[in-house]
């Protein structure tokens, strides 16, 4: 077991609903000595491939992207999911429906920060359904941008955007894969998996 699984088991929630509550150490309040073991792990799952750019989604992939930005020594852009008056320019748009708020959104990048040169390392925190996944690799392709890799913290193996992202061809690495969770047992079951580094 990994030390994400394991702090994932320590102290996630599992609530209705196929919800996995990890703001504890995740996506609220962030542990950054767990980040720093994370982006070690995706710098080694990709290695080889030449990125000069992250992209994530905000707000809750932007701590982990800017620690596995620091790996590869190269910037993090983040997708906005609302228009601000210090956007300007022109923009790439895609619509993206997020699992945890049940809502949609047009997510915003600007054109001069993703071009045809770029080679892009996506990541996310989670992964259920892959809507903000399929958003995030239409702006790339927008851009005439390469995806070289899609990094994932928590992927929900039990939900269909993993198999989904994985037919399309990309190389998709999650940390952690739930193949189960009950929210009346507290029970987490996950999938046999490449390791993070274990404690």
């Amino acid at each position: 077991m990994n030390v994400l699984e394991e702090r994932i088991l320590k102290d996630g929630m599992v609530k209705e609903g196929n919800v996995l509550k990890v703001d504890s150490f995740l996506n609220h309040q962030m542990d950054i000595k767990l980040f720093e073991e994370m982006g070690k792990e995706f710098k080694k799952r990709f290695a080889g491939k030449n990125i000069n750019k992250i992209l994530t989604i905000e707000s809750s992939g932007i701590g982990i992207a800017c620690v596995v930005a620091q790996q590869f020594d190269v910037p993090v852009v983040f997708a906005k999911k609302s228009r601000s008056i210090n956007l300007e320019g022109e923009m790439y748009v895609a619509e993206v429906e997020s699992f945890t708020h049940k809502c949609k959104n047009n997510v915003i990048v600007s054109k001069k920060f993703l071009t045809p040169e770029d080679h892009v390392l996506i990541i996310d925190d989670f992964l259920a359904n892959g809507c903000a996944l399929q958003g995030l690799i239409q702006i790339v392709q927008s851009a005439g941008a390469t995806v070289e890799g899609i990094g994932i913290a928590i992927e929900k193996g039990f939900q269909t955007g993993g198999r989904m992202i994985r037919n399309l061809g990309y190389q998709l690495e999650s940390l952690a894969i739930v193949d189960r969770m009950d929210a009346s047992t507290g029970e987490i079951v996950f999938r046999q998996n490449e390791s993070l580094a274990s404690c």
